[in-house]
């Protein structure tokens, strides 16, 4: 539970205008998708889960791996590795004349004699530059050229060490700082974890690598490892990325995560508690809160009256004081208040008592303004005895000896939502990347995690969430603190329509938001279109009221009786990789 306290609780500000609460439908369309097939010389380098690998984070992480990689660079060109070693390239221009995917690069070591290997993985670091792994715990580091141009120069490898156990690279980045160029890579393991006893035996590790050139201007091919930072959690992350110039690192998991090692030393577990006690002193406010409501007391010198007071409060945030001295409240809320329904009064001229009415009845707020060591939250006695007796009833000794007793043995089942610890639900922390401290947490609770994208190759991945019915994509912006995570599109009931789909595999963006997509673990693809003005009126028989907004559903059946083993799409198509053929998909014409 200290988790969550250490860090700021933050909240996902949803733009309103990107929301379409007359939304009706999307229509199935048969406009016909023109497909294009390839078939490849040889199969694309799948390696199956062996026995050993049977937890759903083993699944999540290698079972359904993406093993189509798209460049972010350069449009329309993705990449695969095959089981000739080598990775492949298709670049589209003209869909009608597509040619053979060419090999860019061959990985040189033979694959086969490591037992434990995982599958190969790349990453796109720059424009120039791309990261990749072997499957058997090997990194390299390859200089392309400008992988557009027509050139078709051969990757030049500068930068190839074993780094330990097999690992998947999920995200890297690079930069140039004081002359120096550096990248940094993400890399991640699912490891055998002997002190788990309880869970599935294996843990999550996360290795965050800075490798530097190393030998400056005389030998600018020289590369070496200046930095290891290691983080342990207990569930695959849903999305991890490094903030550019890698001054953070972003994760959303179930679970949570730590850092345990820098540069092969473990991290002392660093024991702040006690520092703040001695700090403690009368606090400024008290505050209270029930399912609907929160009631905040200030205290203020005796004969304060109604015009010193300074008062401001918005959905988010409250701000107040005296006219003339620094606020006594002021910052974030942990989530949002109806402010319409909230109210002030003076008490005796010496106290102020607000009352606030929250946005989101029934969820309790784990404190009153983010980060605020000021107040001090006080429990009502029924509730302070309520929660009392549910843990005594749930830590009692002899509960199993005589369930028939006064209360039955306590069930999962009936806790309530506060009863829940943060660790439970799904979490986006922000890490620094100095202190590796935990700097902003929001918790995901219920908003189900759907995929990742890049949508632009000089910002952050976005990540999609569902919410409510819609899925909403959220692109993080490191350096503005007001708006980190900000809500880039909508796509509207496609929270809903997914859950329906029993055998979705992958699901995507274009970086164009122009539609989403997914697709099964064989054959179907679903696509959704953004609503378009419609140029002819229609109108909504049942509510007799215009209809301006009609999306399209497209499905597209790929002549194929292969598994689906890569996914991706771009403004104008979509490219799917089963073990022998690439397919097409020609989506939008160019924009």
């Amino acid at each position: 539970f200290h988790y969550e306290m250490a860090a700021s609780n933050y909240s996902l500000k949803v733009n309103r205008q990107l929301l379409d609460p007359s939304f009706e439908s999307y229509r199935l369309s048969l406009d016909p998708l023109p497909i294009y097939k390839i078939e490849l010389d040889a199969g694309v380098a799948e390696v199956k889960l062996r026995d050993n690998q049977y937890t759903l984070d083993h699944v999540r992480a290698f079972g359904m791996y993406n093993y189509l990689h798209i460049d972010p660079w350069y449009e329309d060109s993705v990449y695969y590795i095959d089981q000739m070693n080598r990775v492949l390239n298709l670049t589209v221009t003209l869909d009608t004349a597509l040619g053979k995917p060419r090999e860019v690069f061959r990985i040189p070591s033979d694959l086969s004699t490591c037992e434990n290997r995982l599958c190969a993985s790349l990453s796109f670091v720059s424009s120039t530059w791309v990261a990749l792994s072997d499957g058997t715990g090997k990194l390299c580091l390859l200089r392309t050229s400008k992988r557009g141009d027509s050139a078709h120069a051969k990757w030049e490898m500068l930068f190839n060490q074993d780094i330990g156990e097999p690992f998947i690279i999920i995200n890297s980045l690079s930069y140039v700082s004081t002359g120096t160029h550096t990248v940094e890579a993400l890399l991640l393991r699912i490891e055998k974890d002997e002190s788990d006893v309880k869970g599935s035996g294996f843990s999550v590790s996360l290795e965050w690598l800075s490798i530097t050139n190393t030998g400056g201007q005389e030998q600018e091919t020289k590369y070496e490892i200046t930095k290891r930072r290691i983080l342990h959690g207990k569930s695959v992350p849903h999305y991890a990325a490094i903030e550019p110039k890698g001054e953070g690192l972003m994760i959303a998991s179930g679970k949570p995560f730590k850092f345990t090692q820098v540069d092969g030393k473990p991290l002392e577990e660093d024991d702040e508690k006690p520092m703040e006690v001695e700090e403690k002193t009368v606090p400024i406010y008290y505050w209270q809160q029930t399912a609907e409501d929160l009631t905040v007391t200030v205290r203020l010198p005796e004969g304060t009256t109604k015009e010193a007071i300074e008062f401001k409060l918005s959905m988010d945030s409250l701000n107040v004081g005296l006219r003339g001295y620094a606020p006594l409240i002021k910052g974030q809320f942990s989530s949002l208040v109806d402010t319409e329904a909230s109210t002030w009064i003076l008490k005796d001229d010496k106290s102020l008592e607000i009352t606030l009415q929250k946005k989101d009845e029934g969820a309790m707020w784990p404190e009153l303004i983010i980060g605020d060591q000021r107040g001090e939250f006080i429990m009502d006695q029924a509730q302070a005895a309520l929660i009392h007796e549910r843990l005594t009833h749930l830590t009692s000794e002899d509960l199993a000896t005589d369930p028939g007793k006064d209360k039955p043995p306590c069930n999962a089942q009936e806790l309530e939502d506060c009863d829940i610890f943060p660790e439970d639900s799904s979490s986006l922390t922000r890490f620094d990347g100095s202190s590796l401290k935990a700097t902003h947490v929001v918790n995901l609770g219920s908003h189900q995690y759907l995929f990742t994208v890049d949508v632009s190759p000089s910002e952050m991945p976005c990540f999609c969430l569902r919410h409510d019915v819609d899925a909403l994509l959220w692109q993080p912006h490191a350096n503005e603190q007001d708006n980190m995570w900000e809500h880039a599109a909508t796509f509207n009931a496609l929270g809903y329509v997914q859950a329906s789909k029993r055998d979705k595999k992958f699901s995507t963006c274009a970086p164009n938001y122009s539609y989403a997509a997914l697709c099964e673990c064989l054959r179907r693809v679903f696509i959704y279109r953004q609503p378009s003005p419609v140029s002819t009126v229609l109108y909504n028989r049942k509510q007799g009221r215009q209809v301006g907004q009609v999306a399209k559903q497209q499905v597209a059946s790929l002549d194929s009786s292969d598994t689906v083993l890569g996914f991706r799409a771009t403004n104008e198509r979509l490219f799917v990789l089963t073990s022998k053929n690439l397919f097409v998909i020609k989506v939008n014409n160019e924009q």
